[in-house]
């Protein structure tokens, strides 16, 4: 549904000349009308007209393009290239204008969500890492023009910095004089970088304004690069952290200590308990067997969403997992990697049990679930009402009791996302589980597709046709991976080459 407002608003942007020549008679409150019905049409010359001239003090992407009462359309998904492009363009011509008409005084660019299938007219996405150099030379470019220092804005971004957009990012965050546009960060997202590099660039990015901080792949960083890390810069307003994998490894020089004792881990955990915003913590693909209460049971407040895939977790860790705080505000959690229903079926059963009332999405993949555990799993779902999500890839079921679970499923009320795993059936007779990625894709595809296909009419009959299905075999759609993977490649080709050499130097030595 659209307003009459944004009917003419839309009427307007369609005829990009007639626009430009009216703005002049455009009410300011009716700009940020125009702009979703110009981003909507895809009207760069407009967008970039209109941000040059924004008559307001502030400027939010994400509301702006949201579900409104004169349009309830949502258009923050469409990363639109042309689009972008003319906003960053935009917002530098008005720190460029006569300072009468310069009014603007802070630009949130968040709120853009990437996603795989682009519904702009032109298709084109420019994402997370894009937007991020885009605006990063975009700043560097004002800092060196004179015409510009006059005047200032506060610019809001979610920031993705790799190793081959650092330096842009650094001179963009740390000019050496008052710049045209202050950047800061909300989010953050780093990847190949080294810890040095890292350290650096979140000191200018403005550590204490930080809400999400996600350190990735390859980022090699261990315990006392992680405890540096919290130690020297503090997150005072941060809600979520990633960190890479073995991220709680002990550093290579450090003297071992007295068993049952590990003073990097307190540490962490004490600079955690102190970020009182804390709410989501991914640490997946650490080695934290034994130790997840002394990591989680300082923290100030409980947990919403909590990844713990792949962390060898043991039975004290799983017993305090059911038993604390955190259990009954879990909105998120990822336990995949664990054998939960094989060696912990009562912990598990407890977990899930006093997560029900807030659990919205369960990972659980590769957790060697079969046919003989079908019951206890379905009798631990069957509490966790508000379930919006279930991904179970990797678990060696077959046909027989995907149907039965799917028959389960369909009691949970706000179910609307499964992914399932290819049924074993379709595998040859004696498959080993976990699979790698070369056996994963040896399975029989037209026997999977009558066995999906049938798993939908479970669905159907059910009537439940609000519950999608499917079996993304390689994971699900990274769109930063995606962006990023000819840059990822050549960072992991050269770490196999050093790799390589320092194996060849050390069998020279022992020779």
């Amino acid at each position: 549904m659209k307003s009459l407002r944004f009917a003419s608003a839309e009427a307007l942007a369609s005829h990009p000349q007639v626009a430009l020549q009216s703005l002049d008679s455009v009410a300011h409150n009716l700009y940020p009308l125009l702009f979703k019905a110009s981003y909507l049409l895809e009207q760069a010359e407009v967008i970039r007209t209109l941000l040059q001239r924004w008559p307001l003090e502030e400027f939010r992407l994400g509301a702006l393009l949201g579900p409104s009462p004169d349009h309830a359309g949502d258009l923050r998904d469409r990363a639109c290239r042309a689009c972008l492009e003319a906003c960053l363009r935009g917002l530098a011509d008005h720190v460029l204008q006569g300072r009468g008409q310069r009014r603007l005084q802070l630009a949130d660019l968040t709120g853009v969500r990437d996603v795989q299938v682009q519904q702009c007219p032109c298709g084109r996405a420019l994402g997370r890492w894009g937007r991020t150099e885009l605006l990063a030379r975009t700043c560097c470019e004002l800092q060196a023009d004179p015409h510009a220092a006059q005047h200032s804005v506060k610019v809001l971004a979610d920031i993705f910095v790799t190793d081959g957009n650092f330096q842009l990012v650094v001179q963009a965050l740390g000019p050496a004089a008052p710049a045209p546009l202050r950047l800061r960060c909300l989010s953050f997202r780093a990847d190949s970088l080294d810890p040095s590099q890292l350290l650096q660039v979140l000191c200018l990015a403005g550590p204490g304004e930080l809400r999400r901080l996600q350190v990735v792949h390859n980022v090699r960083l261990h315990a006392g690069h992680v405890q540096q890390l919290l130690a020297q810069l503090h997150f005072p307003q941060l809600v979520s952290l990633t960190l890479p994998a073995k991220a709680f490894d002990t550093p290579p020089a450090c003297a071992p200590t007295t068993e049952g004792e590990d003073p990097l881990l307190t540490s962490i955990a004490w600079e955690l308990s102190q970020m009182t915003q804390l709410t989501e913590l991914s640490v997946a693909f650490s080695t934290l067997t034994g130790n997840i209460q002394k990591l989680l049971g300082p923290l100030r407040t409980p947990l919403r969403a909590l990844d713990l895939a792949n962390c060898s977790l043991n039975h004290a860790d799983m017993a305090f997992l059911a038993g604390c705080t955190h259990a009954a505000h879990l909105e998120v959690l990822d336990l995949s990697g664990h054998s939960l229903v094989h060696l912990f079926p009562s912990s598990f059963f407890r977990l899930l049990g006093r997560a029900a009332q807030t659990l919205r999405v369960l990972t659980l993949e590769e957790c060697g679930i079969e046919d003989r555990h079908l019951s206890t799993l379905i009798l631990a779902l069957s509490p966790c009402q508000q379930l919006q999500e279930l991904r179970f890839l990797g678990n060696p079921l077959s046909a027989s009791a995907l149907r039965r679970l799917f028959l389960a499923l369909c009691e949970l009320p706000k179910l609307r996302w499964v992914e399932f795993p290819v049924p074993k059936d379709c595998y040859p007779e004696g498959a080993a589980y976990p699979q790698d990625e070369l056996a994963m894709s040896k399975f029989d595809q037209q026997k999977y597709e009558l066995i999906a296909e049938d798993l939908r009419g479970v669905l159907l009959r059910a009537g439940r046709d609000d519950i999608q299905v499917s079996t993304p075999v390689f994971g699900s759609f990274d769109p930063d991976i995606q962006e990023t993977s000819n840059e990822l490649g050549v960072f992991l080709l050269q770490a196999f080459k050093t790799a390589l050499e320092n194996f060849s130097r050390a069998l020279k030595q022992m020779e």
